[in-house]
């Protein structure tokens, strides 16, 4: 059976026959569940079970549930989840390549995906193609309320049968969507009937496009193609190019401009320097190549020199209206090439690894207004002209920002916060939901210091079976993460461990160590800060940049396997740390996943067992 399919459509109708669904970036499929049989059928007709094992498993553990209803027909979308309207299309591609069945299983338990349903086509072997849209999507719900199911679309869910809701306001939905950068909205008619392999104007989808300025680079001779680039670090970058949305006259006046002002012309290519800038509206980039890209217009009064991969992060970002970019050509460092317009480009890029870290979580920030030309000074109150999208929690007679999405962050960045501090724990909580070593040596020249400590401990935390974290400081240190379950430990029960550690290395090197907290009586030993992990103390987050005239460096996660005597924070800087996002990930993707809590509470009561003795 061949899934009945929208008609693009450039605006969202109207009026009181239509209903509205987020449209999302996925594996479209068809699950046909019989008593004996799972079927997930692709667009094409191809099986998708093998594909997606743990979609197949998450039905057969339903199967009990399911009999009464079944043979039964679920149209929906395979996706890989990231927010309540956003699928990773990338990793979505990348499960779609996988072969080897043990890789498939790998990635099924790294990254779980979901089918969402948004039809019913039979149930109880009756077909329900000829009722109407508005009739299906009611029997779909009352079968997930059945089923007892999630109504409800989210990534948090551990259900990998989830339902997509429809909604009567258009309006609302499109802002969520836009916001959350998902791809689309599909409008459909309450009375439209299910008609197998239709492409029909009965379901609309409307796309998510962004628009940005682009220089044309080149021409395809071949394949009717304008090549397109932008400038990134002074070089030329190609990012795909466009055939489609240009008229037969502008293409042919375009073709000729290219030819009088070449570079060079072979039987199939014409190259030209950067002149002509063009508006391309596109859906989305896709390993740094524009995805869909279409022409709008030209640009005549922008130059080629303002087309930056900066400005293309930056005038893609979905934030709130009120998010105004400004002096973006400010440089912020003496000894680095280091702009605005990057540091806010960089936020961005990074900031699906970073909000995670600072959900939640009393915001204190220190403030550059000048980079490193002037003074910075701390801010833990809200200011009063912040906009009113901005969450504030307020505490000990502080309005606090609550950092938890990208307009907040990107308005931050524009008002040249660099360094994001956060507590131990969340703001509805007075336990921690981590344990942080600071390892703190007294100069720059001493990091290998901080390496040391670290590895001494990763040898006590190996003995114990914990699983731990480290990270630069984006300074002169290392900090050592824990993570734990909320609510689990109190700041109490974890200085007994953390007193213990530091003990630990001072005994066993105290020529190296100390938890000295006057500097003055160190001795040029490192120090060993447990006492900063408190309530109402804070640490740097992960992938915060630091605020030092010695480099624009970044807080940055790392392997265990990369603390090591070559290890130095001097290559940390925004571009390495993007440049790692893209090659090797995360060095904290478990973290959320992997509390020691319960290994810690084991340790802490032998430790109490053992000093009662």
């Amino acid at each position: 059976m061949k899934p009945m399919l929208p008609t693009l459509h450039n605006d969202i109708p109207n009026g009181e026959e239509w209903a509205y669904e987020t449209k999302y970036d996925g594996f479209r499929c068809i699950i046909t569940i019989t008593e004996t049989t799972i079927q997930l059928m692709s667009r094409n007709e191809k099986p998708l079970e093998t594909q997606f094992p743990e979609i197949k498993n998450d039905i057969k553990e339903l199967r009990q549930k399911l009999l009464p209803y079944l043979p039964l027909t679920l149209d929906g979308e395979i996706v890989s989840l990231t927010s309540k309207h956003y699928s990773d299309f990338e990793r979505m591609q990348m499960r779609g390549r996988l072969k080897s069945s043990d890789k498939i299983l790998h990635e099924a338990e790294r990254f779980p995906c979901s089918f969402v349903a948004f039809d019913l086509l039979t149930i109880g072997g009756e077909s329900l193609i000829s009722k109407s849209y508005m009739t299906r999507k009611q029997e779909l719900e009352q079968l997930f309320k059945k089923l007892q199911l999630p109504l409800y679309v989210s990534p948090d869910l551990q259900n990998r049968l989830q339902f997509v809701p429809k909604y009567e306001n258009s309006a609302s939905l499109w802002q969520e969507i836009k916001m959350e950068d998902g791809e689309g909205i599909i409008a459909k008619q309450k009375q439209s009937k299910w008609d197998s392999g239709l492409r029909t104007k009965q379901w609309l989808k409307i796309k998510n496009y962004k628009q940005s300025n682009f220089i044309i680079s080149g021409y395809d001779k071949t394949n009717g193609y304008f090549h397109l680039s932008v400038y990134k670090k002074g070089e030329l970058l190609s990012v795909g190019g466009f055939s489609h949305g240009i008229s037969s006259e502008e293409r042919a006046a375009l073709v000729s401009i290219m030819k009088e002002n070449k570079r060079s012309e072979s039987h199939t290519q014409i190259d030209i320097d950067p002149a002509i800038v063009v508006t391309v509206q596109f859906l989305s980039l896709y390993k740094g190549q524009l995805r869909e890209p279409s022409f709008v217009s030209f640009q005549f009064d922008i130059k080629p020199d303002d087309c930056t991969w900066e400005q293309l992060m930056i005038g893609i970002a979905p934030v709130h209206n009120e998010v105004q970019f400004t002096h973006l050509d400010k440089p912020l460092w003496e000894t680095n090439d280091v702009s605005k317009e990057q540091f806010i480009s960089y936020l961005y890029q990074i900031s699906d690894y970073m909000l995670p870290f600072i959900k939640n979580r009393l915001l204190t920030v220190i403030r550059f207004p000048h980079g490193m030309f002037g003074e910075a000074f701390y801010q833990k109150n809200c200011p009063e002209y912040a906009p009113a999208f901005i969450k504030t929690v307020r505490q000990e007679d502080i309005d606090f920002i609550v950092c938890n999405d990208l307009s907040t962050l990107l308005w931050l960045g524009n008002q040249l916060a660099f360094e994001f501090h956060v507590p131990f724990q969340t703001y509805d909580t007075k336990m921690p939901t981590e344990i942080v070593f600071d390892l703190d040596p007294p100069s720059r020249e001493d990091f290998p210091l901080a390496i040391k400590a670290a590895r001494e401990m990763k040898k006590v935390f190996d003995r114990f079976h914990l699983k731990t974290f480290p990270k630069l400081s984006g300074n002169k240190g290392l900090q050592i993460h824990i993570p734990l379950s909320k609510n689990s430990l109190t700041y109490e029960q974890t200085r007994i461990f953390t007193e213990f550690l530091a003990n630990y290395l001072i005994t066993s090197f105290p020529e190296h160590f100390t938890t000295e907290r006057l500097k003055k009586n160190r001795s040029q030993r490192l120090y060993v800060d447990y006492i900063q992990h408190a309530e109402g103390k804070t640490i740097i987050a992960p992938y915060s940049l630091r605020g030092k005239k010695a480099g624009a460096f970044i807080a940055a996660p790392l392997f265990w396997e990369e603390v090591n005597e070559e290890l130095t924070v001097n290559k940390f800087t925004m571009d390495y740390v993007l440049n790692r996002k893209e090659t090797v990930g995360c060095p904290f993707k478990e973290y959320y996943s992997s509390p020691q809590d319960e290994i810690l509470k084991t340790i802490i009561h032998d430790l109490i067992n053992l000093t009662n003795t």
